[in-house]
């Protein structure tokens, strides 16, 4: 599979992304049914991989229904775990964070990758190395976003500060698919982006990577997509959960000891979502620097929180001992 994956077709992806494959559930257990969420990116691939080889229907059994939802961003997640329109299923630790500070009903009960996080520079900047920041415009997709705190704690310990608390580096958000754009034009010089789209601007752009998933804070140990539910779905039916969180430990065993296998089911599932296909070879250089891991360390996850508070993202600092049931987790 050769078809260019260009940054204009991840902006249909992403439009198209918000449609689900479900009509809507009761988050009752004796609906017989669980609905599992999720998002058509690289970084989900455990619940595609789990989709396609039924670990859902195998662990619920046959008196179970299981119905699948695809999201566009985690704050229409979020939105959907909180209403009963979803059971359970995967995004990224922000929405779960930020929501969970809010009050939201939300628990972290396992993860499912992690890495993949860079920091890259347009070819036009002429940036080396974080010594040429200073001045700079830099983007990510969100104020506070995760991507953003990996980036300005990373440049924080090196003493590099936004101008958004007192420092030089300009900060403006937006859509990775713009990000090419953006570039080229000289709008803004550097980027803190994840996988795939790190992989894609360097093939599309000639963008540099000046910090990798492996330095950039954070990189190596803080999920970047977690499995989650809710307190009232483990209180109906903590068995339920258990079985969910069981499928999911089955994909990511298979994902590790069949990765040609499962880069083919995730590209072939993104394809049937969104009808765009990835460029093999953009999908190749980005696989290896996710890491697909049940693991969640919860005193990681506290540092994240922390250091948002530190770059003054968050008022207070949260507490986030009760975000992880610890139960389901071997």
């Amino acid at each position: 599979m050769k078809k260019l994956f260009t940054l204009a077709a991840f902006v249909f992806l992403l439009v198209l992304a918000g449609c689900g494959t479900s009509e809507g559930a009761s988050g009752s257990k004796d609906s017989k049914k669980v609905i599992i969420g999720y998002f058509p990116n690289i970084d989900h691939a455990p619940a595609m991989v789990a989709r396609e080889k039924g670990y859902f229907e195998s662990q619920l059994g046959e008196d179970v229904t299981i119905e699948y939802k695809t999201f566009p961003d985690g704050g229409a997640f979020m939105t959907a775990l909180k209403t009963g329109e979803i059971h359970a299923g995967l995004v990224g630790p922000g929405p779960v964070m930020n929501n969970f500070t809010n009050g939201a009903d939300v628990k972290i009960i396992a993860g499912a990758s992690s890495g993949g996080t860079h920091i890259l520079a347009s070819k036009e900047s002429g940036i080396e190395s974080v010594d040429d920041f200073d001045g700079q415009t830099f983007i990510t997709p969100g104020v506070g976003c995760t991507h953003d705190v990996q980036m300005e704690t990373f440049l924080k310990n090196l003493g590099i500060t936004s101008a958004r608390i007192g420092g030089t580096l300009k900060h403006v958000t937006g859509n990775p698919a713009q990000y090419k754009g953006m570039f080229e034009s000289g709008k803004v010089q550097i980027a803190a982006v994840p996988e795939p789209w790190a992989s894609l601007l360097v093939k599309e752009a000639g963008a540099k990577i000046i910090v990798d998933s492996t330095e950039i804070s954070f990189g190596e140990t803080l999920p970047n997509t977690i499995l989650v539910t809710n307190s009232k779905f483990i209180e109906e039916d903590k068995d339920v959960i258990q079985q969910i969180v069981n499928a999911n430990k089955e994909a990511v065993d298979f994902i590790n000891a069949n990765p040609e296998e499962s880069k083919t089911i995730m590209m072939d599932s993104i394809k049937e979502i969104t009808n765009q296909e990835l460029d093999a070879d953009v999908v190749d250089m980005a696989w290896g620097k996710i890491r697909f891991t049940t693991e969640v360390n919860q005193e990681v996850i506290q540092e994240f929180a922390n250091a948002s508070f530190d770059l003054k993202f968050l008022k207070e600092k949260p507490d986030f001992a009760n975000l992880i049931d610890t139960q389901f987790i071997d």
